[in-house]
């Protein structure tokens, strides 16, 4: 059975469309009509309506009076914010992690690692939303759900960021940078993963250029993503 199958209605539309907002398929300001993905995904209104509050809970949609929703727009001083506090919450995901992280983490870690370069050069959306999860991963294997929940939050809108601001770059470093935090980690070196983690967060950040991307065609996102959503 497919997980979409599983899932109710509303958590898949959530699901779905947070995933394509992640891998920058939809673009920000993009604007989001409630009947266009309810008829994609094949639900109500209401249920693409809770979904959009749920994603603009998260800073990832914005409500423009009397226009309807859109893929948030962060500015240049917000993206600056936004990059000045994830540096501060992943060094205090490396600093938890050294102390407690298992053999089975690792593991994990280094799975995670694995399907990265597995995706390098062939796909670019996939490889975007892989690179935000192994973060993610890293800040639930710190064990602290609170911090996880901001570094989810501000890993997401990373992306919208990129979106907007972003200039191509090549996936290789990422992957390589990934591997290196999580051999300081094994050894249990915090200044080395720090170091590491800073170099990798700045690279990120230095990719932000005011630069905007074109436009996508709406249908045909909402119709990418709907399938998984068995519509």
């Amino acid at each position: 059975m497919r997980e979409a199958e599983t899932e109710p209605r509303g958590a898949v539309v959530y699901r779905l469309l947070r995933k394509a907002i992640i891998e920058q398929s939809l673009l920000p300001g993009t604007r989001l009509p409630e009947d266009a993905i309810g008829d994609q995904f094949g639900v109500s209104r209401t249920i693409v309506r809770s979904a959009l509050v749920r994603l603009q809970s998260e800073g990832l949609v914005e409500t423009k009076p009397n226009r309807g929703a859109f893929v948030a727009t962060p500015s240049f001083e917000e993206a600056r914010q936004i990059f000045e506090v994830r540096h501060c919450l992943e060094r205090e995901v490396i600093r938890r992690l050294v102390d407690r992280v298992s053999m089975l983490g690792l593991d994990a870690l280094y799975t995670h690692v694995a399907r990265e370069a597995q995706l390098k050069n062939k796909d670019g959306p996939g490889s975007v939303r892989l690179a935000g999860e192994f973060h993610i991963l890293l800040a639930e294997l710190a064990g602290n759900i609170i911090l996880t929940r901001y570094v989810s939050e501000i890993v997401s809108r990373c992306s919208l960021i990129l979106a907007i601001y972003g200039r191509s770059h090549s996936s290789d470093c990422a992957v390589d940078e990934h591997r290196q935090i999580i051999e300081a980690v094994r050894a249990g070196d915090e200044q080395a993963a720090m170091a590491v983690m800073s170099h990798h967060l700045g690279a990120v950040e230095e990719r932000a250029q005011l630069t905007v991307a074109a436009t996508p065609d709406l249908e045909a996102v909402l119709a990418h993503y709907g399938k998984e959503a068995g519509a």
